[in-house]
């Protein structure tokens, strides 16, 4: 058994180093074992995959510079902002993007918090009543046009022409003939301190004040404040009442139509029965009162809707003059200066002519 191995290794061999022959490898018996050579090998780092929306550019010619082709800016993909529902306050003050001029008019007036006039008014400050409106905007029209021909050119002639401390003075003299009405008023409202207050300026201007030209009362602290019977009618319990407009005499209430007629009797001025000195004084006093006006010409020009313009400060105007004492003394700063009494003064009833009643 083992000399038939061997005969068959034998075999084996001499088959293997036949084919070596013709192949030209050298026996196997003589070749070395193969000792793997590693060729050293470079392996190209893979190149990251770029975007399908940003092609990799072509290579250039060698003697071409390299040019960096624009970069976009990558937006993150972030959801959108939830949006805040905006407070009573930023409703207020941008109601509708960017506020219209009527709005920032009202915003002048009523300060930020109520400056779009599509809100709500708020309690303390009710809606104007105005149910007469066509026919209060027709006859603010024909307000507008007399002002327009006649008293804007007067007034502004007289501010041209008469120096301040004249006009001072003049302002003064009219003022202080108010003031007996202003007290009879604060009696009849229950303000006995304030009446005898007017009484003292009226007193103290008319002599130390060479007939109220001077003002030595309001170096003496006494205080200024105007009073009338429509005031007297709303502290009484006439609280709202309809807008009107009135010819000449511009805004009003029907309340105020009717104080009027209450404080006709009391003027001073009415009880000089000379037509050629009343009428003259009547005059310059309507001049006064619209000098003092001028300064919200531009104001008022600039107001998309003049008419709801002047019918809205003036209510609220008039609404602190009956009640505002009666609230928060801190609201006492709280109108402009444009509508503060001695800067906004309405057409005086005692300065409309009248015809006499005795021919005198």
């Amino acid at each position: 058994m083992k000399a038939a191995g061997d005969d068959k290794a034998a075999a084996r061999k001499c088959v293997q180093a036949t084919i070596d022959g013709e192949t030209g490898r050298p026996p196997e018996e003589t070749q070395p074992p193969a000792t793997p050579t590693t060729q050293p090998r470079t392996e190209t780092q893979p190149t990251p995959a770029t975007p399908p929306t940003e092609p990799v550019p072509p290579p250039l010619p060698p003697n071409e510079p390299a040019t960096t082709p624009p970069t976009e800016p990558v937006t993150p993909d972030v959801p959108p902002p939830t949006e805040i529902p905006p407070t009573p306050t930023e409703q207020a003050t941008e109601p509708h993007g960017e506020p219209t001029q009527a709005e920032r008019d009202f915003e002048a007036i009523y300060g930020q918090e109520y400056a779009d006039p599509t809100l709500p008014a708020p309690a303390a400050t009710p809606a104007v009543y105005d149910p007469w409106e066509r026919y209060n905007r027709g006859m603010h029209r024909f307000n507008n046009a007399v002002d327009r021909g006649v008293a804007r050119p007067l007034a502004r002639g007289y501010v041209k022409v008469v120096p301040r401390p004249f006009r001072l003075g003049v302002s003064n003299f009219f003022n202080n003939l108010g003031q007996p009405v202003s007290a009879i008023n604060a009696l009849l409202q229950g303000k006995p301190k304030q009446a005898g207050q007017s009484l003292g300026r009226f007193l103290l201007n008319s002599t130390l004040g060479i007939g109220g030209i001077f003002d030595p009362a309001s170096d003496a602290k006494l205080p200024n404040k105007s009073e009338d019977f429509g005031q007297t009618l709303g502290v009484w319990g006439w609280k709202r009442s309809r807008f009107v407009e009135l010819p000449l005499f511009g805004p009003r209430t029907l309340r105020d139509s009717f104080g009027m007629v209450g404080d006709a009797p009391l003027s001073p001025l009415r009880q000089v029965e000379a037509d050629r000195v009343r009428i003259p004084l009547q005059g310059l006093q309507l001049v006064d009162v619209r000098a003092q006006l001028l300064a919200t010409d531009s104001f008022r020009e600039g107001a998309e809707d003049d008419y709801a313009l002047v019918r809205d400060a003036w209510m609220q105007r008039r609404d602190y003059q009956i009640f505002g004492d009666r609230m928060n003394s801190d609201d006492a700063d709280s109108l402009p200066d444009y509508l503060q009494d001695d800067t906004n003064p309405q057409v005086p009833v005692d300065a409309m002519p009248v015809m006499p009643t005795d021919g005198g």
